[in-house]
């Protein structure tokens, strides 16, 4: 699964590597010691301090600055030679980038307004005994989610001439050939996770269904709506909005698609919402540069369901008669 040159890349490596894990690890204990050292606005500052002090001393290294480059500037170029476009249309008007914005504006303006919860529960008051009436709002969102996400690309692709549905990174090959990344990262991101979960704001948050708890039927529904509104978010962002800007602004379309990305998890405990940037960054090189979105539906699923997982020990047992809202 794994090619042969990053066996011998971690032969050559191992020793930076070895520094750059305790570099990191150095870090992410400070971060973690922060609020036992300061409070406010100090505690704020102390971690950022921390942060761009790795920043510094990893930007020191021309090791790491290589390293750097060739995980984003060069899969950049890269997907820039494989994009094929005509030269001659940069800095012209493409109908094809009006369309796709307009409908990513219209599409996340529709959910913010109506595929919210609050709608439903304004619009449709629960019946007396209706013990179900929260899972129904939550069904209501993830339908929202796929019909915003999937239903509107679609058929604004079906209404494109020479657009393909299968173009917005749908093909299982990519994902099975570079599984192993996604393995990595998931397990680079595993600590992060455990970590938040501590914290009140990752308990008061999570699972967004305060009910999960109450019965099997009741968990494993709304993990499977909330499975289903991963799949779509993940086609809508780095399949419809990086295949459809692709032509006109190449690897660029990931920049533009970061900004609305980051911008949906508002609400969001604030770390959770500034690493979305990240991830945005990572999943949509990754999707350009594999052609297939299902790596980030694997991280986002396998994350989404270790957090879930991580916060429902800190809820009473399942027919307990007391759930994680309590």
């Amino acid at each position: 699964m794994i090619p042969r040159e990053v066996f011998r890349f971690l032969a050559r490596e191992w020793l930076a590597l070895l520094r750059l894990l305790l570099s990191l690890g150095a870090m992410g204990a400070g971060i973690w010691a922060a609020p036992h050292v300061s409070h406010g606005w100090w505690q704020v500052a102390l971690r950022g301090f921390i942060g761009l002090a790795e920043l510094g001393y990893l930007a020191r290294d021309p090791k790491y600055r290589a390293w750097a480059r060739f995980l984003t500037i060069d899969q950049w170029r890269a997907i820039d030679a494989e994009t094929d476009r005509d030269p001659a249309q940069a800095g012209r008007f493409d109908g094809r980038v009006l369309v796709v914005l307009v409908v990513v504006a219209v599409s996340l303006t529709l959910q913010e307004y109506i595929g919210d919860r609050g709608y439903f529960e304004a619009h449709w008051p629960p019946a007396l005994g209706d013990k179900y009436f929260e899972l129904k709002g939550f069904a209501w969102w993830s339908g929202w989610r796929v019909f915003g996400y999937v239903v509107m690309p679609v058929v604004t692709l079906l209404c494109m001439p020479g657009a393909r549905v299968r173009d917005m990174h749908l093909s299982p090959r990519g994902f099975f050939k570079h599984l192993w990344i996604y393995v990595l990262l998931f397990l680079i991101v595993l600590p992060a996770v455990i970590a938040a979960s501590r914290t009140p704001a990752f308990r008061h948050t999570y699972p967004f269904y305060r009910l999960a708890n109450r019965s099997q039927f009741d968990l494993w529904s709304w993990e499977g709506l909330y499975a289903a509104q991963f799949v779509s978010l993940e086609i809508f962002f780095r399949g419809f909005i990086l295949q459809g800007l692709r032509r006109a602004l190449g690897s660029n379309a990931i920049f533009v698609m970061i900004v609305p990305y980051c911008m949906i998890h508002y609400g969001k405990p604030l770390p959770e919402t500034l690493g979305a940037i990240g991830a945005g960054l990572i999943l949509g090189t990754l999707a350009m540069r594999t052609k297939s979105i299902w790596g980030g539906v694997l991280i986002h699923i396998g994350v989404a369901m270790t957090m879930d997982v991580l916060a429902l020990h800190g809820c009473p047992p399942v027919g307990s008669g007391h759930y994680c809202g309590d």
